[in-house]
C-alpha cells in the first residue's frame, strides 16, 4: 500500500509560492523607482515655455454627480492652448443639461463645446463612440466643434478630477521623452476598507504581468492604457486607425495601449500623486460591479481562461495562509516566506496610493471576492448573451468577433 507524504507536498507548495512571489518582490524593489515621478521639480516647465496644441475628449453617461467638478477642473487648468470636448453619450440623467450649463459661462465660452449623442450607431460601444467622436468633431452635432484639430489628444473619464499643472508637466515630459502615447496613473481616492481591499488587489496581482518601468522600451512586450489618462499624439492617433478600429473594445483603454505599442510608437507610463484623482468606485460592491463589466472580456470571452486564474488566484493569494495553518512543523516556513513577500509586493505597491500595508492581510479575502467577480462577469454574459454597461446592452456574439 502506497502512503501518500502530505508534508512533501506541503514543502513543495511552499516553496513553489515563495519562488513565485519573489519575482515581482524583487522586479518592484529595483525597478519600480525608474518610473518617473511628474511631481517632481524637473517636469514643472517655465511659464512662457511653448506647448503643444490639445484637445481633451470627456465621454460621460449619466455623469451628474460627478461631470461638474470634472469639467470644472479642465476649465481651470494652467495650459496655454486647449479645448475640452465633452460629449453626453445619450444620457437618461441631468449629464447633458449640466454639460450646457457649464458651457454657457463666459469663462468657458472659449474652452468647453459639448456634443450630444442620441443614437448609438451599430458596431459601436457607446464609450468608444464618444470618444471617437469627440477626437474627431461633427458638424452634424449641436455645438460640435468644426472638425476639431490639435497636436495632441487627452482621452478622460468623467470622474476624474485634475490639477492645474497636470497637462503643463504630462506635455513637458511627452515633449522632452518624445513620446508618442502618455499614461498617468490617477490617484484613487478610498474611503472605505472594503475599496482599499479590492483596489489594492488588482494593482498588486498585475505586478506578475505588467512592468512599468519596461512600457517605455520598445523591444518588450509591455504595455499600458488608463481611462484615467491617456494622452496621444494626433498624429499617432491616426496612424493606428482612430478609436474607430477600435469600436467594439470593451477594455477599451488597454487595447489602445496595445495597439499603439504594437504599432511601434514610443510609450511611456509615469506617477505624479494627485495630479488626476477620482473615486473609482463606492465601496467593495461598487469595485465588483466595475470588474464584472471588465473581466470577461479581458479574458477573451474564454471560460477556461475565467477558471485558469480563478485556480492560480486561489494558489498564490489563498494558499500561502491556508499553509501557515496547515502544513506541519518546519513545512510552514515556505508559506510564511510566501506571506511575508506577499506584504512587500503590497508595501512596493502601494506606495503608488499611499496604502497601509497592513492591506497585505486582507489578500485571500481580496483574492475570493475577485474569483466571485470574475466568475459572475461570465456567468451574467453567458446567461444574457451579451454584457450590460451603462443601461446598453452589446451583444456577446458581436464582441466576440474582433478577438
Amino acid at each position: 500500500m502506497i502512503v501518500f507524504d502530505w508534508t512533501l507536498l506541503y514543502w513543495i507548495s511552499g516553496l513553489l509560492l515563495t519562488v513565485i512571489w519573489l519575482v515581482p518582490a524583487l522586479q518592484l524593489a529595483l525597478h519600480f523607482s525608474e518610473v518617473a515621478d511628474l511631481t517632481q521639480p524637473e517636469w514643472n516647465p517655465p511659464q512662457d515655455s511653448p506647448l503643444p496644441s490639445l484637445i481633451i475628449v470627456v465621454p460621460a453617461r449619466n455623469e451628474e454627480a460627478e461631470i461638474e467638478a470634472a469639467l470644472r477642473s479642465l476649465l481651470q487648468l494652467n495650459y496655454p492652448r486647449y479645448q475640452v470636448v465633452a460629449v453626453n453619450d445619450r444620457s437618461t440623467d441631468q449629464t447633458g443639461a449640466i454639460m450646457e450649463r457649464l458651457a454657457a459661462e463666459p469663462a468657458a465660452q472659449s474652452k468647453l463645446r459639448v456634443i450630444h449623442v442620441r443614437d448609438l450607431p451599430s458596431g459601436w460601444l457607446g464609450k468608444v463612440h464618444a470618444m471617437w467622436l469627440g477626437s474627431q468633431g461633427n458638424a452634424s452635432q449641436r455645438n460640435a466643434v468644426q472638425q476639431t484639430s490639435s497636436d495632441w489628444l487627452l482621452f478622460t473619464d468623467a470622474d476624474c478630477v485634475f490639477h492645474p499643472d497636470t497637462l503643463r508637466r504630462a506635455m513637458h515630459y511627452a515633449g522632452k521623452t518624445s513620446t508618442d502615447h502618455l499614461v498617468l496613473f490617477p490617484t484613487a481616492h478610498m474611503k472605505t476598507m472594503g475599496e482599499r481591499m479590492m483596489i489594492s488587489f488588482p494593482q498588486v496581482m498585475s505586478s506578475f504581468a505588467m512592468r512599468p518601468w519596461k512600457v517605455r522600451d520598445p523591444k518588450a512586450r509591455d504595455h499600458i492604457g488608463v481611462g484615467a489618462f491617456n494622452l496621444i499624439r494626433r498624429s499617432a492617433y491616426d496612424a493606428i486607425g482612430t478609436y474607430e478600429a477600435l469600436r467594439l473594445e470593451v477594455v477599451d483603454d488597454l487595447t489602445l495601449g496595445e495597439t499603439i505599442k504594437k504599432a511601434g510608437l514610443r510609450q511611456d507610463v509615469v506617477f505624479g500623486r494627485d495630479l488626476v484623482s477620482l473615486r473609482w468606485a463606492v465601496g467593495a460592491a461598487g469595485v465588483v460591479a466595475n470588474l464584472e463589466k471588465n473581466l470577461f472580456a479581458f479574458l477573451k470571452f474564454r471560460i477556461s481562461l475565467v477558471l485558469a486564474v480563478c485556480a492560480v488566484t486561489f494558489f498564490l493569494c489563498v494558499c500561502p495562509f491556508l499553509g501557515i495553518f496547515l502544513a506541519p512543523g518546519w513545512a510552514k516556513a515556505g508559506f510564511a516566506a510566501a506571506i511575508a513577500l506577499i506584504a512587500l509586493v503590497y508595501t512596493l505597491s502601494g506606495r503608488l496610493m499611499e496604502t497601509s500595508a497592513l492591506l497585505f492581510l486582507t489578500c485571500p479575502i481580496a483574492a475570493v471576492v475577485f474569483e466571485f467577480a470574475a466568475l459572475q462577469s461570465a456567468f451574467l454574459a453567458l446567461r444574457d448573451g451579451a454584457i450590460t454597461w451603462r443601461g446598453t446592452k452589446y451583444s456577446l456574439a458581436e464582441l466576440k468577433k474582433k478577438i
